[in-house]
């Protein structure tokens, strides 16, 4: 039971493309290798773009004035219990 062989791989790829068919077995690599792809790129890019991103962008200020009028918005200032 440890070890399958090679014939049982080859009855669960059988009952799995009757299943699924193999137009629909193709799509799922296909989006699953572009999916991988995709995450290796953002990997790839995120590290080399963020660091100097990050440091160039200028901090946001906070004013007491809120960015946009909205006569809708109440404006409250927590404060701690004492």
């Amino acid at each position: 039971m440890g070890s399958f062989s090679i014939w049982h791989w080859l009855i669960v790829l059988l009952v799995v493309v009757m299943i699924f068919g193999t137009k629909k077995l193709r799509n799922m690599g296909s989006d699953l290798g572009g999916a991988v792809k995709g995450f290796k790129d953002g990997m790839k890019d995120g590290s080399t773009t963020d660091a100097p991103a990050a440091s160039s962008a200028p901090a946001a200020q906070v004013t007491g004035q809120p960015a946009n009028s909205d006569k809708s918005t109440i404006d409250v200032e927590a404060r701690q219990k004492s």
